[in-house]
């Protein structure tokens, strides 16, 4: 019976709670344009933000190597011979794939439910979510200096002679990881806080592109697995975070409200999701 009582939660939750989403494109619009271009302008600017050495080095005061055994162990495993292609595809997957999965199938859930006008709103709160995630991302980026694995590999004169010397110094955290993963999370949530009924596929196939992106940028060579690993936290939770605590009403959501469900003997406290 308390397997039933969980289906009865499962089937329930597309129907109990209407659309839970506010904004005000006042502030919304102007914020998601702003932090789009402050992370865009960063960008641009990146020679001049970017440290010229590395702060984090993964090396000894004598240059020896002391990269940590999990980071070694999973660049060694997962690192292609052809670290180009996985570079061209990462990017493919983060700026192509991951967006289509993600804006994509929010439309297409929203056209499900006979609420396609909501989608314009609906995109401008996921940038929101996902240029703030970015902004946060460069700032860190910036700050810590982490050399990426492919540099670190390299003899010291060869480092200062790679294709974008700004860029061999900003490995920590992910920047690939944390927009896909923001842009997942964004999308599902609102998608969620809309009501839509078929707001899981959105998050699950966001996630997919996002895991797959990662995966490749360590691939790529350009990012350790605790690159990617935090990016995808720190980005989900930006991406959760700003349209739940933002945009969300103060009725309760699928995601905050038990639901006490009658059962034989007694009753089952479960949480609609």
């Amino acid at each position: 019976m308390r397997a039933l009582s969980f289906a009865v939660a499962l089937s329930l939750s597309s129907s109990v709670f209407a659309d839970n989403l506010r904004s005000d494109l006042r502030i919304d619009a102007p914020l998601a344009a702003t932090a789009a271009a402050a992370w865009i302008g960063s960008e641009l600017l990146k020679s001049h933000f970017a440290p010229a050495r590395c702060r984090w080095c993964d090396r000894n005061a004598d240059g020896s190597d002391a990269l940590n055994p999990l980071d070694a162990g999973v660049r060694g495993a997962l690192r292609w011979n052809n670290v180009g292609a996985a570079d061209t595809l990462s990017n493919v997957m983060a700026f192509g794939v991951a967006p289509i999965f993600s804006m994509g199938f929010e439309a297409l859930v929203a056209a499900h439910d006979d609420a396609l006008t909501n989608v314009p709103v609906d995109l401008i709160l996921i940038a929101e979510a996902v240029a703030l995630a970015q902004d946060a991302n460069q700032i860190t980026k910036f700050m810590v200096g982490r050399e990426r694995p492919f540099v670190h590999a390299l003899t010291p004169d060869a480092r200062a002679n790679t294709a974008q010397p700004s860029d061999n110094n900003l490995s920590f955290y992910s920047g690939h990881a944390t927009f896909t993963f923001a842009l997942a999370a964004a999308a599902g949530t609102i998608a969620h806080l809309r009501g839509y009924r078929l707001w899981r596929w959105v998050l699950a196939s966001g996630f997919v592109a996002a895991t797959a992106t990662a995966y490749l940028r360590i691939g790529a060579d350009k990012h350790y697995f605790t690159d990617v690993t935090t990016g995808a936290l720190l980005g989900s939770a930006f991406g959760f975070a700003v349209p739940m605590l933002a945009h969300g009403t103060n009725e309760p959501t699928a995601l905050t409200r038990p639901l006490l469900v009658p059962n034989v003997g007694g009753a089952t406290l479960a949480w609609l999701f």
